[in-house]
């Protein structure tokens, strides 16, 4: 007789996945909502924003800044392709690779938080580096969670899931499939600006500081789980096989 898996094997990697990645989407609305109003307008996650920004500001639109959205695009996409190349033929959605990469992500914005502690009024270079750094670890962890590759949640921007659930809906095409996971989505990425935005409310500098320690501190939380998951069924899977004679002897 086989004993059970642990708890962790018995989720499935589609669903632990699906957690992992929502968990994802709160964090990047705490980022997005401490970065446009601790950062002069910025968004680090939702390029999306910063493309309509910068298009505004071009034209002189309500004084509305360049350079920012410039620094946050240029990093973004500078860590999107260190998260291309460094997850290049790897073999499955969950590597160490991609538990390198989006721990490098936390380490990148819990140092964001000290520096900030440390410096309690930033001047704008040293706001604009914030932006650089803070763009190019979203990057990182959009490219992840982009080769992760769950279905309507890329953790950094929502319209696409909106209009798959609004397409889907009854008043739209009706099929329906992925409700749930596209309203959780857009539920927690609203949650998580709400939630940024509230801890900006009595101290800019400081509530700047405290979301980037919680986006960090969930990053890495998601690392751990998402590490202690795919360890625990690789050894389940390593079990099964040894207990099945017929699978032993196929591999052999």
């Amino acid at each position: 007789m086989t004993s059970r898996p642990p708890l962790l094997a018995r989720v499935s990697a589609d669903r632990m996945h699906l957690v992992l990645m929502l968990v994802l989407t709160f964090g990047t609305g705490v980022v997005d909502a401490v970065g446009y109003l601790g950062l002069d307008r910025v968004f680090t996650g939702n390029m999306t924003g910063n493309v309509v920004i910068l298009g505004m500001a071009l034209v002189g639109g309500n004084g509305l800044p360049v350079v920012g959205p410039l620094v946050a695009l240029g990093g973004f996409m500078l860590g999107a392709a260190l998260g291309g190349r460094v997850l290049k033929g790897a073999a499955h959605a969950w590597t160490g690779r991609t538990s390198v990469l989006l721990a490098l992500v936390g380490v990148l914005v819990l140092g964001l938080a000290v520096a900030l502690l440390l410096v309690p009024d930033p001047a704008e270079p040293v706001l604009l580096s914030v932006t650089g750094v803070l763009g190019a670890a979203m990057g990182v962890q959009a490219a992840t969670a982009r080769f992760v590759a769950v279905k309507d949640v890329t953790t950094v921007v929502v319209t696409s899931t909106i209009t798959g659930l609004a397409a889907d809906s009854v008043l739209g095409s009706g099929r329906g499939g992925g409700t749930g996971r596209r309203l959780a989505a857009v539920v927690l990425i609203t949650l998580g600006a709400l939630s940024g935005a509230a801890l900006l409310r009595f101290d800019l500098g400081l509530g700047l500081a405290l979301g980037l320690f919680v986006e960090g501190g969930l990053v890495l939380l998601v690392v751990l789980v998402g590490w202690l998951h795919a360890r625990a069924s690789a050894r389940a899977a390593a079990q099964e096989t040894a207990a099945d004679p017929d699978v032993a002897s196929a591999q052999a």
